[in-house]
């Protein structure tokens, strides 16, 4: 599959940068304590909800983009404000408004996220799998590699803002995330993660991540960068 964010030049000259985001939802049908299905050679079990949401998240800091849902309990909130294109904006969400991103999304994106700034967890471990998040504390936890996405902003009469926790980046007149990301594991084994909420990751080398004791579907945000002279880039292990 191809990389999950792209830069997509259409026939007006927009330069528009798309990043796909996985949203995984509790599994309503997983209600026994254990299931197993077969895929091809893989066979996996999936734990009911009661199972999967004793498990903690990792160690360390990180950031997640919030669902409507909101964020785990104890971690911090924020929110960037991109001032897109003005002229023919083709900004756009997925799905609609059936989509679980809690923000707006118009001709200009207030994105929302929820990053756990504490170090306690469950190990000092994320399970292998085929995922990213936006890195948090300076660096990425061990088997993960790091790499950014830079957003041209508009840049006549740019409003954008900030507030709150965010990821590692760079906030005034255009927008730098920092992610960590991993390839060392199959995106269709489950992996063990909390589940007492929906949470995004975001989508990496291939398919969505599956979650023990969870669906998943893939959901993105479109913003439409600057027109004229666009310098948005993106380097190292991103979405």
């Amino acid at each position: 599959m191809s990389r999950n964010h792209s830069y997509l030049v259409n026939g007006h000259g927009f330069i528009v940068h798309s990043t796909d985001i996985s949203l995984l939802i509790v599994d309503e049908q997983s209600n026994t304590a254990s299931r197993k299905y077969q895929n091809g050679d893989h066979v996996y079990s999936v734990l009911d909800d009661a199972c999967a949401s004793v498990v903690s998240w990792p160690t360390g800091s990180f950031s997640l983009p919030k669902p409507k849902s909101g964020c785990p309990s104890g971690w911090d909130e924020g929110y960037r404000f991109q001032d897109n294109e003005d002229n023919s904006n083709n900004n756009r969400v997925t799905l609609g408004s059936t989509h679980h991103f809690y923000g707006i999304f118009g001709v200009n994106t207030k994105m929302y996220y929820c990053t756990k700034t504490t170090y306690s967890g469950s190990s000092d471990s994320w399970p292998k799998g085929n995922y990213c998040f936006a890195r948090k504390g300076g660096s990425c936890p061990s088997g993960f590699c790091t790499g950014f996405i830079y957003w041209d902003d508009e840049d006549t009469a740019n409003r954008n803002y900030k507030s709150g926790v965010l990821p590692d980046g760079q906030y005034d007149s255009n927008t730098k995330i920092n992610y960590c990301c991993r390839s060392d594991g199959y995106a269709y084994s489950y992996i063990n993660l909390p589940t007492s909420k929906p949470f995004y990751l975001y989508k990496y080398k291939s398919a969505c991540q599956r979650v023990r004791g969870m669906t998943v579907r893939q959901e993105s945000v479109t913003m439409d960068d600057e027109d004229v002279r666009n310098e948005s880039s993106d380097g190292g292990c991103h979405p």
